[in-house]
Formats: structure tokens, C-alpha cells, sequence
């Protein structure tokens, strides 16, 4: 058995995270109310980059199904919603530790003023979400 140098401030670390993503998830959405009581179980990482001609989200999303994901954009706001199953089947005895969550997740961002919300594009490969938004004019000041 090969021993594994324990560090305190690596647990702490992570119990940091899973209390910061609990308290920044959104509970808004599609779900039930009793569902939207529940916070989701966890939340998948995203990068968001800019280019010259559209802004792109890239959503890590492994092991999950394409039918499982819904993406939307209402009044300046784009969700991203689904669920990770569990593996039914496991031939395993016990679990010596478990990292990969599984269950409902939910995010939520703003998206640019700029940006053209009715020709949003999205494309699901390898595990990955990638959420495109072309840009737009660019939002004049209004003077009062």
C-alpha cells in the first residue's frame, strides 16, 4: 500500500469550494418548487472567451448525455441546466474516495450588452458545452 502525505490545508481548501459553490448557485429555473428548494448538487467549470467577432462559453460538462443539458437566454441572462447520472452498475466492493459529483447542476451569467441573443449557437463534443453568442453593435449611452 503506498502512503499519501496528508495535507490540512488541501482538505480545507477543498471544503472552502464546496461551501462557496453552495452559496453561489442560482436556485431560479424550470424546476418544481419543491426542487427549486434544493440547491443543485454541484457545478460544472467554465470558461468564458472574447474574441473579435463573438463571445464563447466553454462549459466542462464529462459524462454527461447532450438530452440532459438545456440552454436558454431570457432578458440578458443565459442558464445552463441538466443533470449527471450516477452510474448504476459497479462491480467495485467500496469506495476509498469519491470526487465526481453527480446530480443536478445550474449556472447562470450575465451575457453583454453587445451581444445578439437570438443567434445564440451551441455544440456539444467530448464532454464539452461550447455556447457561442455573435456580437453586435455596440450599445451607444443614452443622454438624459
Amino acid at each position: 500500500m503506498q502512503l499519501i502525505r496528508w495535507d490540512p490545508f488541501q482538505e480545507m481548501e477543498e471544503v472552502t469550494d464546496r461551501l462557496n459553490r453552495l452559496f453561489s448557485r442560482p436556485t431560479v429555473g424550470t424546476r418544481t418548487a419543491n426542487a427549486m428548494l434544493t440547491p443543485p448538487d454541484w457545478s460544472p467549470s467554465v470558461d468564458i472567451i472574447e474574441s473579435s467577432k463573438e463571445y464563447m462559453l466553454m462549459v466542462e460538462l464529462p459524462n454527461v448525455n447532450e438530452a440532459d443539458v438545456t440552454v436558454w437566454v431570457d432578458r440578458g441572462i443565459l442558464r445552463i441546466q441538466g443533470e449527471r447520472k450516477q452510474e448504476k452498475e459497479h462491480n467495485w466492493k467500496k469506495y476509498y474516495r469519491m470526487e465526481r459529483y453527480c446530480g443536478f447542476f445550474s449556472r447562470s451569467f450575465t451575457i453583454f450588452a453587445n451581444v445578439k441573443e437570438d443567434r445564440v449557437f451551441t455544440e456539444f463534443r467530448e464532454g464539452v458545452l461550447n455556447v457561442r453568442f455573435p456580437k453586435g453593435e455596440k450599445v451607444k449611452p443614452k443622454t438624459v
